[in-house]
């Protein structure tokens, strides 16, 4: 088994007053190629180049439940490995476990409360289900 821990980032999210506006402008002005998922950046593993890995980026509406118990505008997504073992882990120190880890075709999530309270969702991909993607992406 590997050690459970965070390995990368999986997403950056944040809130705007009127997320589809601003996603646009993104897009407009800044060249953002947009998808169903917001935008998707393609990177390569160092240690396996021909596998493509990629990094989510999204903008939610300001009224979003998604980012609850946290108070803040932004929420970063982060790759992790062996997150049964990294949940326990973290019960046992005392970090707040916001909900259960939730299982889907491209991998498994759960939510936790950093010391300030920011909320952190934890991503152990599935990688041979996101290999099979074939979403638009700005590399």
């Amino acid at each position: 088994m590997k050690e459970p821990k965070i390995i990368g980032i999986g997403g950056v999210f944040f809130k705007a007053k009127s997320a589809e506006n601003l996603q646009k402008w993104y897009q407009n002005q800044l060249g953002l190629v947009l998808n169903p998922y917001g935008a998707t950046f393609e990177m390569r593993h160092s240690k396996n180049p021909e596998k493509a890995k990629y990094i989510h980026w999204n903008i939610f509406p300001n009224d979003t439940e998604y980012f609850e118990p946290s108070e803040k505008d932004f929420m970063i997504n982060y790759r992790v490995q062996e997150i049964e073992a990294m949940v326990k882990k973290l019960k046992n120190i005392g970090v707040t476990i916001i909900d259960e880890i939730s299982t889907y075709p491209y991998g498994k999530f759960v939510h936790i409360l950093d010391l300030e309270g920011n909320v952190i969702e934890l991503w152990e991909p599935k990688e041979d289900f996101i290999d099979t993607l074939k979403v638009p992406t700005n590399k």
